[in-house]
């Protein structure tokens, strides 16, 4: 007898959105493993880049559901630059792509300002050696995302409060702080929209479904899809056809979410960036606020559930570095913790890399449809996702590993 397929084993937990005439099937079918930054980066990608009068169906798989992973629970901090305000590797194009992606996810709901706050982000110097390398990288940044020297006076206009130990502050006005989870479901939301307005065209049948379910191996789509592309961070190695065949190592990141309690004044001002440090501040509100992160590294723990003791170590730990920067982070209540275990790339000369590229050499087997691995995020996945899910997506729509830089598939080819 013959084994049920995810596609029918998920049938009741699948979230179907198809515009179609049903006695037409789809002829191009690919499946996405992952619903975080990379997933449905790819995903809307498929969607908008595939020729307008083809039939497509795209099934998502994710477990958890939108988010669920390391990227649901990320500080959100948009900007295109290394912790020593270098630019990072095509840092124009990945600042683009995302801010596009971002204006996409902002368009498909009423409360755009529940997804994005825009507001820059600071960055103080915490010694004299940290200020001058910063200072000497800060004149080469993208006009798009620039960086201004300011001193601790223009700081205290911006946060009052704020500690500047040598005096001056890094400001990058246009970077912006980004709420994870809902920006996810936004995106997933415009790639609904986009499904209808490409089927209300009349050209072509187009179909995007969620299946909560968890791909144990990926044997069990084969024969299924044209393409199999795994965005599933780093839960990718439990696959058994990639499990120790890829360079990532794994780091468990733990980010507490902070609140000023109602009986005291001293709010966060509108107008405030959120802040860079050893221990990082996104904003959430006058009120509110999240402060990372851990890094707990060859953790195997994916669960985004903290328990006390884990929480109080994570406090223990960025509380002293949160106030030295921003003292009066200490009379803020907590009230919550959740942790992402992140895939981190090894390390090049261009900087540590996400990996892409077919892995149908790296599976073996002959297969009748192409495995591709969109993976290795780390904590860039925001930067990242949006330029190279674009070129995830034509890779995989052309056959075309080529279209993909060397730089992201090199991996395949240095021994392990």
């Amino acid at each position: 007898m013959r084994a049920p397929s995810p596609l029918e084993v998920s049938s009741a937990s699948s979230s179907p959105f198809l515009f179609s005439q049903p006695q037409i099937p789809p002829r191009l079918r690919y499946a996405v493993l992952g619903a975080g930054f990379a997933g449905l980066s790819v995903a809307y990608n498929l969607l908008k880049q595939s020729p307008k009068d083809s039939n497509l169906r795209i099934d998502v798989f994710d477990e958890v559901g939108i988010g669920g992973g390391a990227s649901g629970v990320s500080g959100g901090l948009l900007h295109p630059y290394s912790p020593k305000a270098k630019l990072l590797w095509r840092a124009a194009e990945c600042w683009d792509e995302a801010l596009r992606l971002l204006n996409v996810a902002e368009a498909a709901v009423p409360d755009a300002a529940a997804i994005v706050r825009r507001r820059g982000i600071l960055r103080p110097a915490l010694s004299m050696k940290n200020m001058m390398v910063l200072k000497d990288n800060a004149h080469n940044g993208l006009a798009g995302c620039r960086i201004e020297t300011i001193d601790e006076d223009a700081a205290q206009n911006l946060v009052p409060g704020i500690c500047s130990p040598f005096n001056t502050c890094f400001y990058m006005p246009q970077a912006v702080n980004v709420h994870p989870q809902r920006y996810l479901e936004a995106l997933f939301l415009a790639c609904q929209t986009l499904v209808k307005e490409l089927c209300a065209s009349g050209l072509g049948v187009k179909e995007l479904h969620l299946h909560k379910v968890s791909i144990q191996k990926l044997l069990e789509l084969e024969g299924e899809y044209e393409a199999v592309i795994v965005c599933l961070g780093a839960k990718a190695d439990l696959l058994p056809e990639l499990s120790g065949r890829l360079p990532l190592r794994t780091c468990r990141g733990v980010v507490a979410h902070l609140q000023l309690p109602d009986n005291m004044g001293g709010e966060y001002p509108g107008f405030g960036p959120s802040i860079l440090s050893d221990a990082w501040l996104a904003v959430q509100g006058p009120r509110s606020l999240y402060m990372g992160s851990t890094w707990e590294w060859k953790s195997r723990n994916s669960s985004p559930n903290v328990s006390a003791d884990e929480a109080a170590e994570a406090l223990k730990e960025l509380l002293p570095k949160a106030c030295r920067i921003y003292p009066v982070v200490r009379d803020w209540t907590f009230i919550g913790a959740r942790a992402g275990l992140r895939a981190m790339p090894p390390l090049t000369h261009h900087g540590s890399l996400p990996l892409l590229g077919c892995v149908n050499n790296i599976i073996g087997l002959n297969q009748t449809c192409k495995y591709w691995l969109f993976g290795g995020l780390g904590s860039r996945g925001l930067l990242f996702h949006g330029w190279l899910g674009k070129l995830m997506a034509q890779a995989v729509l052309s056959c075309n590993e080529d279209l993909i830089p060397y730089e992201l598939t090199s991996w395949k080819r240095t021994k392990q």
